[in-house]
């Protein structure tokens, strides 16, 4: 597969520069603590980072805040890190990863990349209220674990981003049952049948 330009992306050359580095970074320390899975490791750019884009994409553009959740190999949350930095105002990222070894990652990753980002190792269960605009998550949980996260770190008029597979509408028909929201499935352009789920004003019912 063909390794997209800075054009393909719509990013700087500077921007492009830090998310070669993470990809290499990434690279690297795959085989060592499966960040991803081996045989997505030729898809990077397109399985990954242009996904990561499309979700960096969706949200507000004036965050001020926003919080990845389960942040692994760094999905979407060292991409939005990476493009954050090319903002020149104080647009705060954090990814929160509980397994110590992925946090010690996302932290070279950040170095590396030269990105604007905090690595929270905490479970996201324990984590205090983050008070985020914008909170995402890519293979994480099921809907409803995910809108019980995002209700607790969103600020009132938060957004929540969450990359789902096939299966999306059935999540959110289970959700329904627990929670009552406001959606826009965003058709992904990376993965045939995955979404975008944009969701916001989340409350128990």
């Amino acid at each position: 597969m063909r390794k997209p330009t800075a054009e393909d992306l719509n990013v700087s050359r500077e921007t492009f520069e830090r998310l070669e580095s993470y990809v290499a970074l990434l690279e690297k320390w795959t085989p060592k603590i499966n960040l991803i899975s081996k045989s997505s490791i030729p898809e990077i750019w397109n399985r990954h980072i242009q996904d990561s884009l499309q979700v960096y994409r969706a949200g507000p553009d004036g965050f001020r805040h926003w919080v990845d959740l389960g942040s692994g190999g760094g999905f979407p949350g060292i991409v939005v890190a990476v493009l954050a930095s090319d903002k020149l105002d104080q647009r705060r990222v954090s990814l929160v990863e509980s397994d110590s070894r992925k946090a010690a990652f996302l932290r070279s990753a950040i170095r590396e990349a030269a990105a604007n980002g905090t690595v929270i190792c905490e479970r996201i269960e324990s984590l205090a209220p983050q008070k985020a605009d914008v909170v995402s998550a890519r293979a994480l949980a099921d809907l409803k674990t995910l809108l019980g996260f995002a209700e607790r770190h969103l600020v009132e008029g938060g957004v929540a981003l969450f990359s789902k597979g096939i299966s999306w509408e059935k999540e959110i028909d289970a959700a329904r049952s627990e929670w009552s929201f406001t959606l826009d499935a965003l058709r992904s352009e990376t993965e045939e049948g995955s979404v975008i789920l944009r969701i916001g004003d989340i409350a128990r019912v």
